[in-house]
């Protein structure tokens, strides 16, 4: 009998030692950083990926290591389409997005990437600080799951070819690369030029080989993705005043204390501010330095161009209505 008690008490001592083994075990996987994903298509000597970086390290600093973000750029983990539908599948946790991609799942929000829909920067900065955008992003969260965190300037597009174009007239029949999106179909149609959707990734191969004769893009990303090296001219069309959105999955921001969530949006909105900045910044000094390369920077006279689209704006393309348009308009008047 006595040995039986002597058995038992030391089956009880290693039980309960497995079990405080296994509860230390436990409390360590619970107090361990959820690894999240942030995705984008862009460069990584780009704005929107150093800071999406700096991000990362604020959102960890400020949770108390509970998040920890892995950033993904230059399409790693797929196109600019993939990436959205990887949001709301929780197959990606942030993305960086064009308006008119996120357009695709809710129209009104791509009127930020219509061209000509803006009149100067300060017109797009008024609108991303305004009530109307707030109304917009929570018409897209109530349709997509997904949450809209920030605004970040994008820049300017301008349209590189290998002729000088001066007037829309000398866009007809021009093959020219623009993103899977159908807002960015809106220009080129607008002019009679030919609008080709290919993959960021692939432009410029395609620019290279005579796949298309023309893209269009902000100066920082004509340089980053070195286009220029592959076409003659870059002519200021300054076509779209255009921005990305940082979107939170809708899987992610609905596990998120409220505590979580303000730290979030926070801490990308002010790398939103610092990315704006550094577009500014760039848009400002880049003109000389293509120069530089051999590149011809065309001035442009945007009049005609803006008076060919904007009969387009609340055409049958338009995914908004025209109050959101008008109200738009009215912004910094």
């Amino acid at each position: 009998m006595g040995n039986v008690s002597k058995h038992a008490m030391k089956l009880n001592r290693w039980v309960t030692t497995a079990l405080l083994l296994a509860g230390v075990g436990i409390a360590g996987l619970a107090s361990a950083a959820e690894t999240l994903k942030f995705a984008h298509v862009y460069e990584t000597s780009e704005p929107y990926h150093k800071w999406a970086l700096w991000a990362a390290d604020e959102i960890e600093k400020r949770t108390d290591a509970r998040y920890e973000v892995e950033v993904h750029p230059a399409s790693s983990l797929g196109k600019e389409a993939d990436i959205n539908e990887g949001l709301s599948l929780g197959t990606v946790d942030l993305i960086y997005t064009g308006n008119q991609f996120a357009g695709r799942s809710y129209g009104p929000i791509g009127i930020a990437g219509a061209p000509y829909m803006f009149r100067d920067f300060d017109h797009w900065q008024t609108y991303a600080e305004s009530d109307l955008f707030k109304e917009i992003a929570q018409g897209y969260e109530d349709a997509t799951g997904n949450v809209p965190l920030a605004m970040n300037y994008y820049g300017r597009r301008h349209t590189t070819s290998n002729e000088e174009i001066n007037v829309p007239e000398d866009m007809q029949g021009l093959k020219i690369r623009v993103p899977n999106a159908p807002m960015y179909m809106m220009f080129p149609n607008a002019v009679g030029a030919n609008p080709t959707p290919i993959a960021f990734a692939e432009v410029y191969l395609a620019l290279q080989q005579g796949v298309v004769d023309a893209q269009e893009n902000p100066l920082p990303t004509i340089k980053a993705k070195a286009f220029y090296e592959v076409q003659d001219y870059i002519n200021l069309t300054g076509h779209i005043t255009d921005s990305l959105i940082t979107i939170a999955g809708g899987p992610l921001w609905n596990r998120l204390s409220e505590e979580d969530r303000k730290i979030f949006r926070e801490v990308y909105m002010e790398a939103g501010e610092k990315i704006t900045q550094d577009i500014l910044q760039s848009e400002e000094d880049l003109v000389a330095w293509f120069e530089e390369q051999g590149v011809t920077v065309n001035e442009v006279d945007t009049g005609p161009f803006r008076e060919a689209v904007v009969p387009y704006h609340n055409g049958d393309a338009a995914t908004w209505d025209k109050e959101t348009y008008d109200r738009l308009q009215a912004l910094g008047q």
